[in-house]
């Protein structure tokens, strides 16, 4: 079954985007890699700071759109309750594994 997800997205400085995708790890890496020019990019918005997901588009779309109608506070009201310490979401998608040599046993 397909998901859909409405995702915030914070830079540093905490510039908020909302959005919504079908895809959430792809959307984050374009986010995180600028590959779109526009707002996300200018601001540098990497952190994924909170998402919901969702069974049809429809409904994601009206979260989304619910969402950003509020006022700035709300928004981050509903980020710290998820999410109080602003950590990136996305942490260790994108990182690549290292290699970890097995120990000498002597």
């Amino acid at each position: 079954m397909k998901s859909y997800y409405v995702y915030i997205m914070s830079s540093q400085s905490r510039v908020l985007y909302v959005g919504v995708t079908g895809n959430l790890e792809e959307r984050v890496f374009q986010h995180k890699t600028h590959v779109h020019e526009g707002f996300t990019a200018r601001y540098n918005v990497t952190s994924l700071v909170h998402f919901e997901r969702f069974a049809t588009i429809h409904a994601a779309i009206a979260r989304e759109k619910e969402i950003k109608a509020w006022r700035r506070e709300k928004k981050l009201d509903l980020i710290k309750l998820q999410n109080p310490n602003w950590n990136d979401l996305s942490f260790g998608w994108f990182q690549r594994h290292r290699y970890a040599p097995e120990k000498k046993i002597c």
